[in-house]
């Protein structure tokens, strides 16, 4: 296996599991702990998301550098291309989105409950399986 086939994987399945663990446990489990305010929860979401966020698009240009120098196979370009449109369309259209009903919640304002989030999710989930079939079609391609 070269190095950047080797760094392609690492960092394809560290992103896949910084996802699944912070979008899919982390998020909905911080508003059952005791005390935690839906102003604290959506603090806090708000940090991690943004960190997450930050390392998601790293990762994403390492993996595509890594592509450019090496070109993989079509489906690997396919899936990892889903992933990463999925992660470009989270920042620019639905976080802006999720950000201005946050705002008004943490200004103390009574904001209705947002759809965004159900956008969000559903490119979450979508991203977790491009990333999924990416990594795993990166590792069979060195059977």
């Amino acid at each position: 296996m070269s190095i950047g086939l080797a760094i392609a994987v690492a960092v394809t399945f560290t992103w896949l599991g910084m996802v699944t663990a912070i979008s899919f446990l982390e998020a909905p489990l911080k508003f059952r702990a005791p005390n935690v305010t839906l102003q604290i929860g959506l603090g806090i979401g708000r940090l991690v998301f943004r960190a997450l966020n930050s390392v998601e698009l790293i990762f994403g240009i390492v993996i595509l550098a890594v592509f450019l120098a090496s070109p993989p196979s079509v489906g690997v370009s396919v899936a990892f291309g889903i992933a990463f449109t999925a992660l470009i369309f989270q920042l620019v259209a639905v976080r802006p989105w999720l950000n201005r009903r946050s705002d008004k919640v943490l200004a103390g304002l009574n904001a209705p409950r947002s759809r965004g989030h159900y956008a969000y999710v559903g490119f979450e989930a979508i991203k977790v399986i491009a990333l999924a079939v990416t990594g795993i079609l990166l590792l069979s391609s060195q059977s």
